[in-house]
């Protein structure tokens, strides 16, 4: 019987993956800051991921060996770049990066022990950045590069590192997108509402066509199982087909003519003032 350790297990695609895996067979440690909120099945771990204290106490809470960690836990923060406080900026970064090393570090010597491998659910926005998820894109840009670091660094100890790379999905960020955009708004300055108002009207009137094409979450937990599964796991699964069709729109296009379709898709005007 194999196990794994997936963070931000409570909701969206952590508590997907967690629940396939448990129908599978796996024993499922279900990292959740509260462990009412574990998915039935699977033995609860309270991880808050930006809690040092349970990170340094994680190994413990573990078996021996360590079949694979899935790091899943994250956070959106939206807004445009000129907006964003150094400390909303810290939290993005701390909780989509920091954080993930951090619980990495403390659980590759169970992996170590069993043979295990490293799964980054990073994201398309790691590999194309947008207007007005700047902050989200370098954190997952970030954890992009980590894992390409960690795939070369572990290779004496034949530990794969893969990274999952969705586009849209259908969870419970992009149904609450409305929500976000209300939060985005209600936390920036008078001056920067002011200013980027017509961003702000741009982008929520995309979100129901992304929402109306965001991908099932079984496409993520499938790439999942695969890339748990396989011998030779690939360094990356980009998942859905709208994500696969825009990487290779971004590589033939020039960047110049990117940017424009880009500001057009997130109605950004063409001039202010």
């Amino acid at each position: 019987m194999s196990t794994v350790l997936i963070t931000g297990a409570s909701r969206g695609i952590g508590r997907a993956i967690s629940t396939h895996l448990v129908e599978q067979g796996w024993t499922v440690y279900a990292g959740v800051r509260d462990v009412a909120d574990a998915p039935p099945g699977t033995t609860p771990v309270e991880l808050d991921v930006t809690d040092a204290t349970q990170i340094a106490r994680l190994a413990e809470r573990l078996p021996a060996s360590l079949d694979a960690v899935v790091n899943n836990a994250g956070i959106v923060v939206a807004g445009p770049v000129e907006s964003l406080t150094p400390e909303s900026l810290r939290r993005q970064l701390e909780v989509n990066v920091v954080a993930q090393v951090a619980i990495t570090t403390a659980v590759l010597p169970l992996l170590r022990a069993a043979g295990g491998r490293i799964i980054y659910m990073t994201s398309l926005s790691g590999r194309l950045s947008t207007p007005m998820t700047g902050a989200y894109n370098a954190s997952k840009f970030a954890l992009e590069a980590i894992a390409d670091a960690q795939r070369v660094e572990l290779r004496p100890w034949g530990i794969p590192v893969t990274c999952i790379e969705p586009g849209p999905i259908d969870t419970d960020p992009w149904r609450t997108a409305d929500d976000l955009i209300e939060e985005n708004r209600a936390g920036m300055s008078s001056a920067m509402q002011t200013l980027y108002g017509p961003h702000l009207a741009g982008l929520a009137s995309t979100i129901g066509f992304v929402q109306r094409t965001a991908s099932p979450v079984e496409t993520v937990v499938r790439t999942v199982d695969v890339a748990l599964r396989a011998r030779r796991p690939r360094a990356r699964y980009t998942v859905g087909a709208s994500a696969k069709v825009q990487l290779v729109a971004a590589a033939l296009t020039p960047t110049i003519l990117f940017d424009r379709v880009s500001a057009r898709i997130a109605g950004i005007p063409a001039r202010i003032g």
